[in-house]
């Protein structure tokens, strides 16, 4: 009997010690949100006052629109936040597996958006490049929809839990799982809140990690690589604009937008110019020419630089569809201008140099695009310029059009400057990291 008695306090002892150790191994839930502040989060292309905390919860005005992203990527987990629209009819939401940065032309990341919006209850959906599988209620969409009305109206709090795991979302709405999507195109990636024209709040947002499954790098969000944001989406703060400008230089809804009609006295400026100054740095632009496109007769340049001439002097011109002009200068000198046109040979390149019949060939040939890259009159176009010493380099809608060409007698920093040629262009997703 008493051997049977220390038997099973010997059982009871061995699974009290894995019980123990069961719950040392089991995953701690991490806080996102402290209550007090945005610790752990990044206003990545918003205003300072869209994002703030008030009584315990995460405040969107909803303007701009625009994204709070976590510091930190997650892959698989379960997430828990609670969010409640102040009006009827507010729109919102949460990315999940996001990039850093928006994408070209747009507010938002590659991500899946996990909706926030009332009357919705919980649908679910790639955007911005992002793919999913929708498992609830496909009927032939994009979207997984829910399979029941589970969220309250304006005014009530709500309650998501989401699971991602492996690419596989399951979301359950107060209590019920009522959302499912599989096969993520990407599965490990940031955590996102969504400022969409109307004020939200969210709170008790935690995450509670679960093992990974070590996924390939073409499955992994693109990392914040250290962009920050030069401008807020609403304003002209950290941009030196004067009077001239007003009505003409135009701050909304995360756009930068210059009808090219601004009136400046001789030697008057018309650029708009950062007031930071930069030395080596890599700067990411969007840009669009805005008006409709007319068809016109636009200079042919040789692989040397020069306007393109036939044997008796004549200027040999394409016919292109034009659009406008402007431009982006860097290290604070317009003549260090990348440009932006309608020209046979596409944007990007360094005009004041390819022309310069006092600079070496080779100079000149590093100055022209190696290729036209531009997307069609009116859609957006994304530049990624890079200055190192006295060599850019311009990559255009991904492709390298300008390749560690030197310019020689650029200063050794500046001001970046947004070009008025006197057309129409507009300018968003400005983001740069200085190297």
């Amino acid at each position: 009997m008493y051997f049977f008695v220390c038997f099973l306090s010997l059982i009871a002892l061995n699974a009290a010690i894995a019980s123990a150790e069961s719950a040392r191994n089991e995953p701690k839930a991490i806080e996102l949100f402290n209550g007090k502040d945005l610790t752990g989060w990044v206003n990545v292309n918003c205003a300072l006052d869209t994002w703030s905390v008030r009584d315990g919860m995460i405040v969107a005005t909803g303007h701009p629109r625009g994204i709070l992203r976590s510091e930190k990527m997650y892959e698989n987990y379960i997430l828990e936040a609670e969010w409640r629209h102040v009006k009827e009819g507010g729109n919102a939401g949460i990315f999940v597996h996001a990039d850093a940065l928006p994408q070209v032309g747009a507010p938002y990341t590659c991500s899946v958006e996990v909706q926030v919006m009332d009357g919705d209850h919980g649908s679910m959906f790639g955007i911005r490049g992002c793919k999913t599988t929708p498992l609830t209620n496909p009927r032939g969409a994009l979207r997984a929809q829910p399979l029941e009305q589970r969220a309250k109206p304006a005014g009530q709090w709500n309650n998501y839990r989401l699971t991602s795991r492996d690419g596989a979302l399951d979301l359950e709405v107060n209590g019920r799982l009522v959302t499912k999507v599989k096969d993520c195109s990407q599965v490990k990636g940031y955590i996102c809140l969504e400022s969409e024209g109307s004020e939200v709040h969210f709170r008790n947002l935690r995450l509670t990690p679960l093992p990974s499954s070590n996924p390939p790098p073409d499955k992994v969000a693109r990392d914040a690589d250290g962009f920050v944001s030069l401008f807020d989406g609403l304003s002209f703060d950290g941009w030196k604009y004067i009077d001239a400008f007003k009505g003409h230089w135009v701050a909304a809804d995360g756009v930068i937008s210059c009808d090219g009609r601004v009136e400046a006295k001789r030697g008057g400026e018309r650029n708009l110019w950062t007031q930071k100054e930069f030395a080596d740095f890599v700067l990411v632009a969007d840009w669009r020419l805005p008006q409709k496109p007319v068809r016109r007769q636009m200079n042919d340049f040789t692989d040397d630089g020069f306007i393109k001439r036939d044997k008796d002097g004549k200027v040999i011109t394409h016919e292109i569809l034009h659009a406008g002009d402007s431009g982006i200068f860097v290290r604070g000198n317009q003549r260090s201008q990348v440009n932006i046109w309608s020209q046979p040979m596409g944007s990007g390149d360094i005009n004041d140099y390819h022309k310069d019949a006092k600079m070496p060939v080779e100079i000149r040939r590093a100055t022209l695009p190696k290729v036209s890259a531009d997307n069609p009159p009116g859609q957006w176009n994304r530049f990624i310029i890079t200055m190192r010493g006295d060599r850019i380099t311009v990559v255009l809608n991904g492709q390298t059009v300008i390749d560690n060409a030197k310019l020689p007698g650029v200063p050794d920093r500046g001001a970046i400057g947004l070009q008025n040629h006197g057309d129409p262009v507009e300018f968003r997703n400005l983001f740069i990291k200085g190297l």
